[in-house]
């Protein structure tokens, strides 16, 4: 009798548990979102254009989605897009405080000879040991192209030009442009200085995206320094009024290079030719790539970051729901008037138990298009998750034990449909 009576006990709480687990009420499911209708019929898409280049790509701004590309690998001498790392790596410097627009550089020989030899002429027109600020510099160098310039900064930053370039080539490493490698600050030909039409676009969208206010600087169409008035050499400015920027570049190895971007309507792409026969051929391949890219297809901001995407089941925790969501925002960029093929899940373990930290990744978000894979983003924490009360985590435990059996599982939560941020409707979450 002595033995019966606590295991009648255990059997009461068990059922209990078992009976509230049973009877407590979920909360509500989310409501479903229309189908989302397309704004624009949707129409065949002719082929991209065919740049006369030896590469070419065309880029996504928002999400770094290669629209159309040729040879975007293909490693080649960059010229004077060299000077959009030149730019990126003087970019950091400023907003790291080690040097400012008014400091006054030296231009060395080195610098000044550069200037002087260029075989594409590009040059600030610096005099041999003067002081020039910084500022100046910055825009002789993005407007004009000049050499010098691009030399005179490099010194300025680093000592030396070499060691400046170690500076670039550990700058590229970290924005993931493995087909690249730098030799000097200006693009002057030299063994073993290269990079690629793919990495020059990445590297400009890093450059958008981290310094605006210095990116500005390149569609600007002229400036003067000393008496004498510096054109800008990306006749894009003029005859696009969405362009604005990015950089050019020639000589005899590399041929003839344009980085150019655009916004329209929200929108922003980027085109890179390399390795064109002429100027004029490397401005008419980035505007047609340009243009089919704005005219054929759409960016779609999906969900913000910080968002909450989903509150599934929380077990042993001080709250009842622990808040997914991703750390950015998510976009992509498909074909105009073919949104309701996008399709999104969330992978989410069964079953997620306290504590978590705020960051901590739980999870992922997919996004396919027509079957392929567009977005792959991990769901984290948005806020901390602590463990519950003794008496709470030992309810939780007991439960736990009826609910799934033995313990926990890695299979997919239940569906969970997600609303936008912007206003138009986001694809729904299934499974």
């Amino acid at each position: 009798m002595k033995i019966v009576r606590p295991l009648m006990l255990v059997f009461l709480v068990a059922f209990t548990g078992v009976l509230f687990a049973q009877t407590t009420p979920l909360p509500p499911k989310p409501s479903t979102p229309p189908k989302p209708v397309p704004a624009i019929p949707q129409t065949p898409i002719p082929p991209s254009p065919q740049p006369n280049a030896q590469a070419w790509v065309l880029m996504d701004y928002a999400n770094g989605q290669i629209l159309a590309s040729n040879n975007m690998d293909q490693r080649r001498a960059p010229a004077s897009l060299t000077k959009i790392m030149t730019e990126y790596v003087v970019a950091a410097e400023l907003r790291a405080g080690k040097i400012h627009m008014d400091d006054k550089v030296h231009i060395s020989e080195h610098a000044w000879r550069a200037g002087g030899a260029s075989t594409d002429g590009s040059t600030s027109f610096l005099k041999l040991n003067s002081e020039v600020p910084l500022k100046d510099l910055l825009y002789g160098m993005i407007i004009q192209s000049g050499n010098d310039a691009a030399i005179a900064l490099a010194e300025h930053v680093a000592g030396s030009e070499q060691a400046f370039a170690q500076m670039m080539n550990a700058y590229a490493q970290r924005l993931g442009m493995t087909g690249t490698h730098f030799i000097n600050a200006s693009g002057y030909p030299a063994p073993d200085h290269y990079s690629t039409a793919h990495d020059i676009a990445i590297l400009s969208r890093a450059l958008i995206h981290n310094f605006p206010d210095v990116y500005k600087i390149a569609k600007i169409k002229a400036f003067e320094w000393n008496g004498i008035t510096q054109h800008n050499r990306n006749t894009l400015l003029w005859s696009d009024p969405s362009v604005d920027g990015i950089k050019t570049g020639s000589t005899s190895e590399a041929g003839f290079c344009l980085a150019a971007s655009a916004e329209r309507n929200g929108m922003r792409l980027i085109a890179v030719t390399m390795g064109g026969p002429d100027m004029n051929a490397a401005t008419t391949g980035d505007e047609a790539l340009l243009n089919w890219g704005f005219n054929f297809y759409r960016t779609h901001k999906l969900y913000a970051a910080g968002q909450v995407l989903a509150t599934p089941r929380l077990w042993k925790g001080d709250a009842d729901t622990l808040e997914l969501g991703i750390a950015e925002d998510a976009s992509v960029t498909i074909p105009r008037g073919r949104y309701d093929q996008l399709k999104a899940t969330l992978e989410i373990p069964r079953t997620l138990v306290a504590p978590f930290r705020k960051g901590q990744k739980v999870g992922t978000l997919k996004v396919t298009f027509d079957g392929k894979p567009l977005v792959t983003e991990p769901l984290v924490v948005l806020k901390d998750a602590p463990q519950g009360g003794f008496f709470k985590r030992l309810w939780d435990a007991i439960r736990l034990w009826f609910h799934h059996g033995t313990g926990i599982t890695s299979s997919p939560a239940p569906t969970v449909t997600v609303s936008p941020a912007s206003s138009t409707a986001a694809p729904a979450v299934s499974k």
